[in-house]
């Protein structure tokens, strides 16, 4: 029996060993690996709109660089001007008003999640996350000191999960829940009653919510989108919302993301950021200015585009014998149900896990797709439709004729 390497004897930290690599992000750096090798790979793995930004968005960050005025410093919570703007686009977007002072402009979606779970966790915190869940929430949450709890919802629900689920998760040591609708990786969107219900919940036993408003604009059919703080008004203290400009504005490499919440966590998670990155890039934040305070028109483009690709996608993953996808309502994303296909042979293989199923479909067809293991739930894929209508079409064909060689 082995003991415990020590600490002094460590190169790296136990609490950074730990962290897992970001599946969606090394699905996506494989296939564009083969692809740059000259391999026909169509890679589904990437949260990525296949937009470009909007010109005015563009010519904006253009201006800025040229103005000496953002080759200094800014303040390390953002430009005063971006901030408002971020309060007035919630106000417009959702109906919920707050200040600027309630705002921190982060780099990108991540750093938000991050500094908002390390600004109110406390070691040993424990924090409500339905799963599937999007693979960076139980990394920031241990990063921040605290322990994920897991709540499993699965296709029977839509993958949503009830106020009997989460109350059958509370502990004495529960601070926080996390709500995500639309959600990645499934593309579920919770009803309002349905969100009101958790949202009455929490503030019922006094929990945090974290809710992350990512998608807020991508929601199809029937589905709406509703602001939690703004169904539960008895939630506003301790609701904080992260969102950002990179899915609604075809803006993922540009890293502009932000935190809504009462000021002291706002203080608390500025002071943070000032020691980690300070402001951030002065041009990204002229560029989401430009964004936020711009129509919607661009993003009524893409979510047309992605609503046709979405009912493509979902009706050609449900002709295929042993998947099972429920139609998503919101963000781009399918998760399809693979378990009947797990230990069936393909190709002469018995692949007994989706992780094997997504190797085994990469290596045999070149379409890369990521493990529901990923996401807490094995059994599953999820597969982006944020991508041409060709390769989407030539993508899940190829899936289809692999996995039609399926057999006991």
């Amino acid at each position: 029996m082995t003991s415990a390497t020590p600490s002094s004897e460590r190169r790296v930290s136990a609490r950074i060993g730990a962290i897992s690599e970001s599946a969606t992000l090394a699905v996506d750096a494989k296939a564009k690996a083969l692809k740059a090798a000259g391999r026909p790979v169509i890679g589904f793995g990437a949260g990525e709109p296949d937009f470009p930004t909007p010109d005015y968005i563009v010519e904006a960050a253009v201006e800025a660089c040229r103005n000496p005025k953002y080759h200094r410093y800014t303040p390390a919570g953002g430009l005063p001007e971006l901030k408002a703007a971020i309060a007035a686009k919630t106000l417009r977007d959702s109906g919920y008003e707050v200040d600027a002072s309630q705002v921190l402009v982060t780099n990108g979606g991540k750093q938000a999640i991050y500094e908002a779970f390390a600004a109110i966790l406390d070691p040993g915190d424990e924090v409500i996350v339905p799963a599937p869940y999007w693979t960076t929430y139980p990394e920031s949450i241990r990063l921040a000191g605290g322990v994920p709890v897991e709540v499993v919802a699965d296709e029977t629900t839509g993958y949503r999960v009830s106020v009997e689920q989460l109350e059958a998760a509370r502990t004495e040591r529960t601070k926080v829940v996390l709500f995500v609708s639309p959600s990645n990786p499934t593309g579920s969107v919770y009803s309002e009653a349905d969100a009101k219900a958790i949202g009455e919940w929490a503030a019922e036993h006094g929990l945090w919510v974290l809710t992350d408003e990512i998608y807020e604009h991508l929601v199809y059919g029937d589905a709406k989108f509703t602001s939690l703080p703004v169904l539960v008004p008895a939630l506003r203290d301790k609701c904080i919302i992260v969102n950002g400009v990179a899915k609604t504005y075809a803006m993922t490499g540009w890293r502009v993301g932000w935190v809504i919440a009462p000021q002291d966590v706002i203080k608390a998670a500025t002071n943070l950021q000032s020691h980690a990155t300070s402001n951030v890039s002065n041009v990204a934040q002229v560029a989401a200015l430009a964004a936020v305070s711009g129509n919607l028109d661009a993003v009524a483009e893409m979510r047309k585009a992605f609503d046709r690709r979405r009912q493509t996608m979902v009706k050609m993953l449900n002709e295929i014998d042993g998947v099972f996808c429920p139609t998503p309502e919101g963000a781009f994303y399918a998760y399809p149900s693979v378990k009947e296909l797990i230990g069936k042979e393909i190709r002469g293989k018995r692949p007994q896990s989706s992780v094997e199923l997504a190797a085994l479909i990469l290596d045999e067809v070149e379409v890369a797709v990521v493990p529901g293991e990923a996401f807490g739930t094995p059994g599953y894929l999820r597969l982006s439709y944020a991508l041409g209508d060709e390769d989407l079409v030539e993508g899940v064909s190829r899936i289809q004729k692999l996995l039609a060689e399926a057999k006991a």
